[in-house]
């Protein structure tokens, strides 16, 4: 899925874009092992052993740095970092059981509207000023949202509510991520995202454990690797170029995770569901691009 901006070491706008588009890949990838796993599995235990592997990713990237550990978990504001980690497993939850119920393309054209929600809920979270603009960009995705679950059509599927709640929950970890960014470092909230959402699925999953055939243990491993491969290419994207530069190309995973959808498991793309999608990315494309002339 997406992550915390990273301090920018260059701007090679160029190679930013490759790594963004690379991690699109990845984390589509990673969205369809998880679609797969958590249909023969509890999403609980899936979740909380994908945690596992983060969590272990994370303290291993602490250790390596400046100050190890100790310099990584230092926070002033521990309640923050905390609240931010658990919403973040939450989400990574409602999500995932999204994908066993709606499939990856309905999913995920629903959940292209969370840089749209982060701009409306700026203003009251973070009391940035939203102008009327952006404002007209979040009613027009909205109007996509409205396009693709198609409520007063026949009878209203309440399981198409699960992508937005999951971008509604991503949007708030977004908004969440920057307020801590003003006291914390990134490396911080990084290992406090690993290491307290391994602690919260442990508790939760444990008690949904069940045996899993061999097969599908390697593809638990391959769900392991592509989200800690995914989460490296992120941090040297945003290393390697400015965040609003590749932020667009983020995009991309929509467009992945539904051709895997639909070539892997059947999945199909219905007319209402690709219109609502390309209005909704055209919104947060407008959105994105307003936000990069303001800065």
């Amino acid at each position: 899925m997406s992550a915390t901006e990273i301090r920018q070491q260059s701007n090679n706008v160029p190679l930013g874009i490759v790594l963004m588009i690379a991690t699109t890949v990845v984390f589509a990838a990673q969205d369809g092992i998880s679609r797969h796993l958590a249909g023969e599995y509890n999403v609980m235990m899936v979740v909380m052993i994908r945690y596992w592997f983060f969590a272990a990713f994370v303290v291993a990237i602490a250790a390596r740095a400046r100050g190890g550990v100790a310099a990584a978990a230092r926070t002033a504001q521990p309640g923050i970092q905390i609240i931010r980690a658990l919403l973040l497993a939450a989400e990574i939850c409602v999500a995932v059981l999204g994908f066993t119920i709606l499939g990856l393309v309905e999913s995920h054209a629903v959940f292209a509207c969370y840089p749209l929600l982060i701009a409306a809920l700026s203003g009251p979270i973070l009391g940035e000023r939203v102008g009327w603009r952006r404002w007209s960009a979040i009613g027009v995705g909205f109007i996509g949202i409205l396009i693709i679950l198609q409520p007063g059509f026949g009878v209203f599927d309440p399981w198409a509510i699960i992508p937005l709640v999951s971008a509604v929950m991503f949007a708030v970890y977004g908004l969440l991520n920057r307020y801590a960014a003003r006291r914390d470092s990134t490396a911080t909230s990084f290992f406090w995202t690993g290491t307290v959402g391994a602690v919260l699925m442990t508790a939760v999953g444990v008690w949904f454990w069940e045996p899993m055939a061999p097969r599908d243990w390697g593809w638990m491993l391959t769900l392991c690797v592509t989200g800690v491969s995914g989460h490296w290419l992120l941090i040297r994207c945003y290393e390697a170029a400015e965040a609003s530069a590749v932020q667009p190309f983020a995009y991309f995973q929509l467009v992945f995770a539904s051709a895997m959808g639909m070539m892997l498991f059947g999945e199909t793309l219905r007319a209402n569901v690709a219109i609502g999608a390309a209005i909704i990315v055209a919104a947060g494309l407008f959105t994105l691009w307003r936000e990069r002339t303001q800065r």
